[in-house]
């Protein structure tokens, strides 16, 4: 999110300040994995922590993107299909099926 441009103040503001932090997070998970290296950093964030047992080969992944067709949000949608971008040319695996039988 664009602080200067929602306006966004006080909690609202700090909200957004870690929102923006843990999607940076998330960035470096991807470009970690795309890289293949033996360190991914999951405990970065909140968000890519949780998210760890879905990104580490073991479930399918699937992100949305949503853009803007107004000329006043070009930029955003450009920076999100960047992101989207990179997410799309991570390799996690074929997805594992894991079944537990239950008594």
């Amino acid at each position: 999110e664009r602080l200067d441009r929602s306006g966004a103040v006080g909690q609202r503001a700090k909200e957004a300040a870690h929102i923006n932090k843990s999607l940076s997070a998330l960035a470096g998970v991807f470009a970690s994995l795309n890289r293949k290296q033996a360190h991914v950093p999951y405990r970065d964030s909140k968000l890519t922590f949780l998210l760890q047992p879905a990104l580490s080969g073991d479930g399918k992944t699937l992100l949305f993107v949503n853009l803007s067709p107004t000329t006043a949000s070009a930029n955003e949608s450009l920076c999100s299909l960047r992101f989207a971008k990179q997410v799309n040319q991570v390799e996690l695996g074929k997805a594992k099926k894991n079944v537990e039988m239950m008594d």
